[in-house]
């Protein structure tokens, strides 16, 4: 069941970003949703945090991404906004793997509603090394597929000088390498990883922002208010050797942060019964 027009459509739609994520997020929404998106002007995404270091962030991701949605929308004047949050490092269950943790939230304050997707996904070019020489340098760019996808340049990893951001010219990277390499004998090289200057990452936002958009359409059965997700999972799916519980997932459990109405969708991962490898008293 799609999303009751009266709550989104012909209301402004402020998108909080200043790296263009209203290329993939806009077209997605408006036509979802029925609304007319607005990219904010006022409010520096960068206060809460940068990749590149010169701003920490000083709370956790979604955290972040609320206050980059509220305080996007006082700053703006806007009661209905969206905006992204990244985060970038190991996987937490694929070893020395690369990950994208996206988030994408959805901030109503006419209907206090919040709703909030994810996607985690290995598909990144994220990316650090110390260089010395040209060769080092070339290796890199070809690993991070530059210069479709930009980088940085700074002369330490940390307690840095010299920073150099959004390089995707050939002749502008050379150049700034060999002067950092003269000064300090090495140079830090990573990936560039806001959306405007990594095509990988802006794929990611509009995956997220698609599964946002399924959770908009998601309605509560009892009060039609969008954004009925998934809240919990139990485990105990049966194993199909031994019938007894196993750890993997039975159920989700989905809740309307509205009326608070609850219901559980039985084997959510299309499948009734567990391999007996992953059975603790198969395989224990």
């Amino acid at each position: 069941m799609k999303t009751n027009p009266d709550f989104f459509s012909g209301r402004r739609l402020l998108i909080v970003t200043k790296h263009q994520k209203e290329a993939v997020i806009a077209p997605l929404l408006e036509e979802a949703l029925g609304v007319q998106c607005f990219v904010s002007k006022t409010f520096d995404t960068d206060t809460l945090g940068t990749f590149s270091g010169e701003i920490a962030r000083k709370e956790d991701a979604l955290t972040t991404l609320r206050k980059k949605c509220r305080e996007g929308m006082q700053a703006e004047g806007f009661d209905l906004a969206v905006a992204t949050e990244g985060s970038f490092g190991n996987h937490p269950t694929v070893f020395f793997a690369p990950a994208n943790d996206e988030l994408i939230m959805l901030v109503d304050q006419k209907h206090k509603l919040e709703v909030v997707e994810r996607v985690l996904t290995m598909e990144t070019n994220f990316d650090s090394s110390k260089l010395h020489t040209r060769e080092e340098l070339q290796a890199f760019l070809e690993k991070v597929a530059f210069p479709s996808h930009g980088v940085i340049l700074k002369d330490a990893d940390a307690n840095w000088t010299t920073l150099y951001k959004g390089i995707t010219d050939y002749d502008e990277v050379m150049e700034r390498f060999d002067a950092l390499v003269a000064d300090h004998h090495s140079c830090f090289i990573e990936t560039d990883m806001r959306a405007l200057f990594n095509p990988t990452r802006m794929k990611t936002i509009k995956e997220v922002t698609h599964r946002l958009v399924n959770k908009l359409h998601s309605v509560c059965p009892e009060c039609l208010f969008p954004g009925f997700g998934v809240v919990g999972a139990e485990a105990g799916l049966l194993c199909s050797s031994c019938s007894m519980p196993t750890r993997a997932t039975s159920a989700h459990i989905y809740q309307c942060q509205h009326c608070n109405y609850e219901s559980k969708v039985l084997y959510p991962n299309g499948k009734q019964t567990e391999d007996p490898m992953y059975c603790d008293f198969c395989n224990p």
